[in-house]
């Protein structure tokens, strides 16, 4: 794939979060790796959707180096890059502040399996990170993000549950490439904003039981899946 070509598709699945209206002004970002060339695309810092063109995607190497585009990476670049480094079967990553998903972000909350919308999506809860410690955010800030994502992750599948929530942050989802990593961004925040309704309809709800939990997902995404058509 050509630098031209990877750019756009960023700049497409970066359009596409504004689509959904999952971002306000410049927050949020997508990013893209081409693992053959050892290269990631990501949106550039501070610029708002609306202004936004193809060429402003920047292109940068897995050591955050830039190798080509005029305008500084986006400032969660090095957060990127740790999970392409240590997630080896992603090929994009999303990051917004959707409402939902971002309040429980602030509420230091895991978003519990409620229901089959979320167990056809991830397997189990959607898991919330440590509070980053002050000797974390002495050192490098966005890269040390990362290691709270991929700490999370040490006991449990990135494939499986393709999404995580930051304490006092907001969410990251990842997926094949930058499209589908939008699009479990949009699925996260539709699990959040159910789970959110759901406790105030029921503040004692707990969790679906597993064997329910287990179909959905594997009817899914198991080795035996039927669901859909292929």
């Amino acid at each position: 794939m050509s630098y031209r070509e990877l750019k756009e598709q960023v700049f497409e699945a970066n359009m596409e979060l504004h689509h959904r209206k999952l971002v306000v002004y410049t927050w949020g970002n997508v990013s893209q790796i081409d693992r053959d060339k050892g290269v990631v695309a990501i949106k550039p810092s501070g610029v708002a959707y609306e202004d936004m063109k193809v060429d402003d995607i920047v292109v940068v190497d897995l050591d955050n180096n830039v190798v080509e585009g005029k305008m500084r990476p986006s400032s969660d670049t090095k957060t990127h890059t740790h999970l392409y480094r240590h997630f080896e079967s992603i090929g994009g990553v999303t990051h917004t502040h959707s409402t939902y998903a971002t309040a429980g972000a602030q509420a230091q909350q895991p978003i519990p399996c409620y229901g089959t919308t979320h167990a056809d999506y991830a397997y189990g809860d959607i898991p919330v990170t440590a509070v980053m410690s002050d000797e974390q955010i002495k050192r490098d800030y966005e890269e040390e993000t990362g290691v709270q994502i991929t700490d999370c992750f040490k006991d449990r599948s990135p494939v499986e549950t393709p999404m995580c929530i930051i304490a006092g942050h907001a969410p990251f989802t990842w997926g094949k490439d930058a499209a589908q990593s939008v699009y479990h961004a949009v699925i996260l925040e539709e699990m959040a904003k159910m789970a959110y309704l759901t406790r105030t309809l029921r503040p004692d709800v707990q969790p679906l039981k597993q064997a329910i939990i287990d179909k959905h997902y594997l009817r899914k995404h198991g080795k035996n899946a039927y669901y859909g058509q292929n």
